[in-house]
């Protein structure tokens, strides 16, 4: 895996919903394009959700859980190839806020040991993460919030409106706390001891009450509404130095340059275009589909139309179809057919279901008429929308027939924000699929393929950790 001559590498970091992935890549790769190799991946699922005191309203996931499988990745790439690191790219599942507090004396991590390259966190001077599937922020909450002084807007699960909310029910939790991000940000300031954290214009876009244009908060407007403005972080341009490791690090030098954290979602994209005529899909927890949209117009974002327009890097803007169901509501589907074998009194392991009911679908060549909508978790512009089934005969019931529907339903509805029309009037040619639950399901990318009628391009590698490591390849020292 590694060259006997020595090599400037990148290492990338991306925290996502339900994994964290980390990956080596070479430094002399440009921006984009797909180019620099990567020399070697780890990934691992976190198991941080932890219960909520509001039941299925809230959304939040275990801190040091989270670090710890990040630090069990760093710590299974070879170590020949740590000490080649030259600069690290982080990124993260946009919209949460964690809650921090750093002062004198006082750092919400720590060594183990002197010898150790691990922090461990503090728990008690961390907050849970409140993440983007987070809806506590109900629509008769969010009808008493201002409207942001943004062509963005703010949905529940958005930093700001999480931090509105807690200001409003929980005053004294935010008052054990000084500082506030999102998990990646909290990773960066960890990594390089800041006692203040920094933000990318990515992620403050993704927190709702920030303004891409003047690249700056509103702060005028969220004081004046009785937001704890102290918690906000500053804001630089993503893909800019964030700071330094603070420490040697799995065998990192101390020094090494850290960019600013960014979105788990451009630097999918980063990885995975190729031409500016290319739309990238990343179905993997949630699902996305998206665009580089070319001379943006801050009157283009419709509050009446659900894409959304997200800072991308170089001043480009990408045209979003953000769904909340994706892969997660395959896997609840899964679920659901578990709990049912227990009931029954039996035991199949997820894993045998999958093969299963994928087999059984890949079987089914006619249309069974069946609809299902899967919206388990609603939607940003539609959250009280519920999933539903529709159009059941004795004759569509069968376990492959549903599971197609399902997989149809997750495309359909992906297609309902950004429909093919779309993609044809920005002249988008071509798709490049994603994310692990799309290109590991031949069904959905059947119906990827149904949908949209374009050519589609199933690539496994693309991923955020892999974006991460390229946009902060120019980071890296020249000597």
């Amino acid at each position: 895996m590694s060259k006997s001559t020595d090599q400037r590498l990148v290492l990338g970091l991306d925290i996502g919903t339900t994994s964290v992935k980390v990956c080596l890549v070479e430094c002399e790769a440009e921006k984009g394009g797909g180019g620099g190799a990567v020399l070697a991946r780890q990934a691992k699922d976190t198991q941080a959700g932890v219960p909520s005191e509001l039941g299925c309203e809230g959304n939040k996931q275990n801190v040091p859980k989270i670090m710890s499988a990040l630090h069990i990745c760093v710590s299974r790439l070879p170590r020949e190839l740590l000490r080649q690191v030259v600069s690290i790219g982080v990124s993260g599942q946009m919209h949460g806020v964690m809650l921090w507090r750093y002062e004198e004396g006082v750092r919400p991590w720590e060594r183990v040991d002197c010898d150790s390259s691990r922090y461990d966190v503090v728990a008690t001077c961390v907050s849970s993460l409140y993440t983007w599937q987070d809806s506590r922020c109900d629509p008769a909450f969010l009808a008493q919030l201002p409207r942001p002084h943004s062509y963005l807007r703010a949905y529940s699960g958005y930093g700001c409106n999480t931090l509105f909310w807690l200001a409003k029910n929980r005053p004294e939790k935010l008052k054990r706390f000084n500082c506030a991000g999102t998990i990646q940000d909290f990773c960066v300031a960890m990594l390089c001891n800041l006692c203040h954290p920094v933000m990318s214009v990515q992620n403050a876009a993704s927190w709702g009450y920030f303004d891409p244009v003047a690249s700056q908060w509103n702060l005028q407007l969220l004081e004046e509404a009785g937001f704890p403005v102290d918690l906000l972080p500053t804001v630089v341009d993503s893909g800019t130095l964030a700071g330094c490791l603070a420490e040697p690090w799995h065998s990192i030098p101390a020094g090494t340059p850290i960019g600013v954290a960014m979105g788990d979602l451009q630097c999918s994209v980063l990885s995975t275009l190729r031409n500016s005529d290319d739309a990238v899909l990343n179905i993997s927890t949630s699902a996305q589909l998206a665009f580089i949209a070319n001379n943006f117009d801050p009157k283009m974002a419709d509050d009446n139309w659900p894409v959304e327009y997200f800072p991308y890097f170089g001043g480009e803007t990408l045209a979003v179809a953000a769904s909340l169901n994706g892969g997660n509501a395959l896997a609840t589907f899964i679920s659901m057919l578990q709990q049912w074998t227990l009931d029954l009194g039996f035991h199949l392991p997820q894993g045998n279901l999958w093969s299963r009911v994928m087999e059984l679908a890949s079987d089914e060549s006619a249309e069974s008429g069946l609809c299902v909508v899967p919206t388990l978790l609603g939607e940003r512009h539609a959250p009280q929308q519920n999933a539903s089934i529709s159009n059941i005969d004795p004759g569509n019931l069968s376990l492959g027939k549903v599971f197609k529907s399902v997989c149809r339903g997750i495309i359909t509805n992906l297609h309902s924000v950004m429909p093919r029309e779309m993609l044809l009037d920005a002249n988008i040619s071509r798709i490049l699929g994603i994310g692990s639950a799309l290109t590991r399901n031949k069904i959905l990318q059947e119906e990827v393929r149904r949908s949209y009628q374009l050519p589609v391009v199933f690539i496994p590698g693309g991923d955020a950790a892999w974006g991460a490591a390229l946009a902060v390849a120019s980071l890296a020292p020249t000597s």
